[in-house]
């Protein structure tokens, strides 16, 4: 899986950016998931999945199947050999974890329309989503996109600011979790997000979220940045995504957003990688803003209800 290949050296030479886009982590670096072979369960779910059903690419875990409408193929069971289970990534709910995305609460002809530029590759930093819209028909993207936007979204964060964080680890699911010796690190221009519990996260319970570990005074900068602009280094986030930024139109929610998804758009936008019309809406408002403001921004957006 290479979501951020396309990142290019040029960012990578001015900061480590691994931590917003794991895909840069070299393969030999990744630890492998524990795995027991016993059946997993989770709280208040009367199903169990071994490590390996749940890390299956073509069927997706239904912790809580009466807490959603019925599961389009797609996002249960994918497509095999080329299109793996939406729910794998995305999770079930659609809340995703950070080396995706959320889905809920976006619009249906959002997330189609998203899936025609990857299907194009005018999306550019987001394999294996480009080779994943090739092979489904225009039906099975409606279908995956309305069931999506038909789930309410629920608060999936704790943003916390902090100048220590939990040392971390990616494990080969890309899952970012704190490493077993309890280190710390100084948290730099970074956000750091590990799940609330471990193993639950390694289930994939769509019921169990993450903590956000944001810089100092992060919160304030982004919020200043995305309510005013920042006295001319953007436009005010509202302007497009709504006064409560959850969303107008085709124009996506951002509030309660994965944080280092913002940043990964933010950057991808600001690089020219995302492309498309609608993209260029975003040419503007991204080419002030430096890494700290990008940041900031992401740090106080995740921070909102969605």
């Amino acid at each position: 899986m290479v979501i951020a290949a396309g990142i290019n050296a040029q960012q990578k030479q001015s900061q480590d950016l691994s931590w917003a886009f794991p895909q840069l982590v070299a393969a030999k670096e990744l630890k492998p998931v524990e795995d027991d072979g016993k059946p997993r369960r989770v709280p208040g779910s009367d199903k169990e999945y071994t490590q390996k059903q749940i890390d299956e690419f073509f069927n997706a875990p239904d912790w809580f199947p009466g807490e959603h409408p019925p599961l389009p193929k797609t996002v249960q069971f994918g497509k095999s050999p080329r299109v793996q289970a939406c729910g794998k990534c995305h999770l079930i709910n659609g809340q995703g974890h950070p080396e995706s995305a959320s889905l809920t609460g976006l619009s249906a002809a959002y997330m189609v329309r998203q899936m025609a530029e990857l299907k194009k590759d005018i999306r550019k930093n987001a394999e294996p989503m480009n080779m994943y819209a090739k092979n489904l028909s225009d039906e099975e993207v409606r279908e995956a996109s309305e069931y999506f936007a038909g789930l309410k979204p629920g608060v999936w964060y704790k943003v916390i600011e902090a100048r220590m964080v939990p040392k971390t680890d990616l494990n080969v699911n890309y899952k970012r979790l704190a490493t077993p010796d309890g280190a710390m690190e100084p948290i730099g221009n970074r956000i750091i997000s590990v799940p609330e519990d471990a193993f639950r996260n390694e289930s994939r319970d769509p019921r169990s979220g993450f903590v956000a570990y944001v810089p100092p005074g992060s919160l304030k900068k982004g919020e200043d940045l995305v309510k005013t602009g920042g006295g001319g280094r953007t436009i005010a986030c509202s302007i497009c995504h709504g006064p409560d930024l959850r969303g107008l139109g085709e124009v996506p929610r951002i509030a309660g957003q994965h944080p280092i998804y913002i940043v990964r758009q933010l950057f991808n936008f600001k690089n020219g990688h995302n492309g498309g019309p609608w993209s260029l809406l975003m040419k503007a408002p991204v080419s002030k803003l430096t890494d700290e403001d990008i940041v900031s921004i992401a740090a106080y957006v995740g921070s909102l209800a969605p």
